[in-house]
């Protein structure tokens, strides 16, 4: 009797996880397939947004190309170098204030630590750009709003009020024991040397979190950009540039080379991403044998 129960269970077993893989196969197409696809109309040699056919007849390199030579109408080279540099900065500062703001609020005791805690939640639960307007009359009373000055008003704008968004590298914090601080303290480290030499190696997992979010903020923002930016084209980053790209007068001309811009804009986070891979690996080992 034994046997056919424990065959019958190996079936449904199979059954269950054919099922389940099946599904899963079928999601996995679903979220990979429009990536494939604007991979294949970046190559794509037919110009123009209507065509006859879904996928490419036919492929060229010809769209990265125009990308970086063609500069008449939109200078794609100069706003990839635009918002790389306000990514870069933004990502840097955003970090130190994300990182230290938790670390304060996780380690720290004062008077208007709960309050401040309290504000925070509450300012998170509306979107950043119900701001912009009052944001952008600040900037231009203090004279970031024209030239080079809208790239420190855009790193500004991003890393300025990062410390509001503490709540998980403070969680993550609150799982170091405390008796790690003391430890230093009593060896004689100030709470600054516990920071940097303590604290921030064994977050590993946290700093690169915080370091991707920080970066893909900025990297690929388009509200607050064409806000500050407004005619300014000089200063434009690539969201906005890939925007003009979509518009009435481009379209038939730049459609191919936008998806060709898509996939060069994702390359900067999968590098960011694979180089800082391995430390987020090595931070979860080394806490979990710890």
């Amino acid at each position: 009797m034994a046997a056919p129960v424990i065959k019958s269970a190996k079936r449904k077993r199979f059954i269950k996880n054919t099922l389940v893989h099946i599904m899963l196969a079928v999601l996995a197409f679903i979220w990979v397939f429009p990536i494939i696809w604007v991979v294949l109309t970046s190559f794509r040699a037919e110009k123009g947004s209507y065509v006859s056919t879904f996928l490419p007849q036919s492929y060229t390199i010809d769209n990265y190309v125009k990308l970086f030579t063609d500069t008449t109408i939109l200078n794609f080279p100069r706003m990839f170098g635009n918002t790389l540099f306000i990514a870069v900065c933004s990502c840097i500062l955003a970090t130190f204030y994300v990182l230290s703001v938790s670390y304060c609020l996780s380690r720290l005791r004062f008077k208007m630590r709960k309050p401040y805690m309290n504000m925070a939640m509450i300012l998170g639960l509306f979107p950043g750009f119900m701001s912009m307007v009052a944001v952008y009359f600040i900037l231009k009373a203090v004279g970031l709003t024209e030239g080079n000055l809208i790239r420190v008003a855009l790193i500004l704008c991003y890393s300025g009020g990062a410390g509001l968004g503490f709540q998980i590298a403070k969680g993550f914090f609150d799982t170091i024991p405390y008796a790690v601080d003391e430890a230093a303290i009593i060896d004689g480290c100030t709470k600054w040397q516990v920071f940097t030499k303590i604290t921030l190696p064994l977050s590993k997992p946290i700093i690169v979190y915080t370091v991707l979010t920080a970066f893909m903020g900025p990297w690929l923002d388009f509200i607050f950009a064409k806000v500050i930016c407004r005619a300014n084209s000089d200063q434009y980053t690539i969201a906005i540039g890939l925007w003009k790209m979509l518009e009435k007068e481009y379209i038939d001309s730049w459609y191919t080379s936008f998806a060709a811009g898509a996939v060069l804009i994702s390359i900067p986070i999968a590098i960011l991403f694979l180089c800082m891979q391995k430390y987020y690996v090595d931070g979860v080992s080394g806490a979990v044998k710890g």
